[in-house]
């Protein structure tokens, strides 16, 4: 099915329906947005037709000073069946020929208010987050610190108990067991909650519990981009875990590679605390101060004193 439909741009953006109402659920594939003003002087040699057409002040001034037939098969040329709309925009009288032949080939034609640049803008920042690859993960996304931190690991794992502990330490929840991700940008990764399940945590023994009657509307949030990944797993003896913090992991989530750290949990270990710790020293870091660094520089430097004392 597709993302977004012509009728979606219409009702979001409260446009005005002129004509063409046949194609209002026509699919919009690309975030990408046509000023079609080369082709409006007759070259079509290259005209993107699959998608959404935006006819401003200077198209449109241009089209007056056509003549009649010129008018009639510029129009027809940008009228195709997979065009998805036409907007005017700045509240512009809609040209004659552009009704007909809308009409003639069911393309919707809209018309705004706003100014064609702000319109443009606005526009194409909807599509994108609609149009976005998206994935789902199994996992728990809380806001700590104003980091976005993914905890990921096996079922039963203690994922939900931690997110409830962060969350009586004042931090807030986006979303548990399941968290929709979608790739907002080439580096931009925002998680969001299922609508069936936003602010419910599931706690093994409790049942569901619903974190924002609880704990109030200052406990969760709707979306959050997504810094780092935490992912818990049961403490393995003959594993070799990282004591520095020098080596930095990754993972890849659609196209985007972001910080992963793997903290071994058993009992007695406070993981709240752990990953409350592990986003503030990520912050830190983003900030230039890398504390396993410098410890290993002062620790070559002790080296260092020694040789030279020998």
């Amino acid at each position: 099915m597709p993302k977004v439909r012509t009728k979606d741009i219409f009702e979001r953006f409260h446009l005005e329906l002129i004509s063409g109402e046949e194609g209002i659920n026509r699919p919009i594939t690309t975030s990408d947005i046509s000023r079609p003003g080369i082709e409006m002087a007759g070259y079509f040699e290259y005209y993107p037709a699959e998608r959404i057409q935006l006819l401003g002040k200077t198209e449109l001034s241009f089209f007056a000073e056509l003549p009649e037939n010129e008018r009639i098969s510029r129009m027809e040329r940008l009228c195709t069946d997979i065009t998805p709309a036409i907007i005017v925009t700045r509240g512009l009288d809609i040209p004659q020929e552009l009704i007909e032949a809308s009409e003639r080939e069911s393309v919707p034609v809209l018309r705004s208010n706003m100014k064609t640049t702000r319109f443009s803008s606005r526009l194409t920042n909807f599509l994108e987050s609609k149009l976005a690859p998206t994935t789902a993960v199994h996992g728990v996304l809380v806001d700590i610190y104003g980091i976005g931190v993914l905890i990921t690991g096996k079922s039963g794992v203690g994922k939900s108990e931690t997110a409830l502990e962060l969350v009586k330490r004042g931090h807030r929840l986006v979303a548990d067991d399941c968290v929709e991700i979608r790739q907002e940008d080439q580096d931009t990764l925002v998680g969001t909650s299922p609508d069936l399940i936003e602010h419910l945590l599931e706690i093994r023994g409790l049942g569901i519990i619903n974190v924002m009657t609880l704990f109030g509307a200052g406990a969760v949030r709707s979306y959050k981009r997504i810094t780092m990944v935490i992912n818990l797993e049961i403490w393995d003896a003959a594993k070799q875990y990282d004591r520095l913090g020098l080596d930095e992991e990754k993972m890849k989530i659609i196209d985007t590679e972001i910080t992963k750290i793997t903290v071994p949990v058993r009992p007695g270990r406070n993981l709240a605390v752990i990953i409350e710790v592990a986003a503030m020293n990520y912050r830190l870091k983003r900030m230039g101060v890398n504390a396993a660094q410098q410890f290993t520089e002062r620790l070559s430097d002790v080296i260092e004193d020694g040789d030279h004392e020998e």
